[in-house]
């Protein structure tokens, strides 16, 4: 009996290790690819709000004479 719950102690820890070493080389793995992902696809400056292209003046305009126009109809 008592070898029986010395080998399943022996495999538990062995499956452990397993997994440990396992999730270890991943997150090593991940680390790598975010490294390379940022180097060869790097993110593009984020446009600021000041400078709206001319299309995205027009679709303002649109918007607020339609909100000025249904607020003038309801008068």
């Amino acid at each position: 009996m008592e070898n029986m719950v010395a080998e399943s102690v022996k495999y538990m820890i062995l499956g452990m290790g397993i997994v440990f070493v396992f999730l270890y080389i991943m997150v090593l793995v991940l680390q790598l690819q975010a490294k390379l992902i940022a180097k060869y696809f790097p993110e593009k400056p984020a446009e600021t709000p000041g400078t709206a292209t001319g299309l995205q003046k027009k679709k303002v305009a649109a918007i607020v004479a339609a909100i000025q126009h249904h607020k003038n109809i309801g008068k």
